[in-house]
């Protein structure tokens, strides 16, 4: 194993650690884009640049952004339903 391979190895494992972690789901969700972005490069140390390049687009972007925008639409019913009591 290269030095590059174990830096990745050991920055996924913080990483996960780290979404785990985090108590705030917004954080969380930030969290877990930087996690998605150790995890791309860890599979381009490990020559899957194709994976790399589909964890770059769905891990670091999709699945945070999908959070952040569930999150904003649970804050907006909450907004209405103190609104309409």
């Amino acid at each position: 194993m290269t030095v590059v391979q174990i830096a990745a190895l050991i920055a996924v494992a913080f990483g996960g650690t780290a979404v785990v972690l985090a108590r705030d789901p917004a954080r969380q969700a930030l969290v877990a884009s930087v996690y998605g972005l150790a995890l791309a490069v860890l599979f381009l140390a490990f020559q899957a640049p194709d994976v790399a390049l589909s964890q770059i687009v769905v891990g670091a972007v999709g699945l945070p952004a999908m959070i952040m925008f569930a999150l904003r639409k649970i804050i907006r019913r909450e907004e209405v339903d103190r609104e309409e009591r």
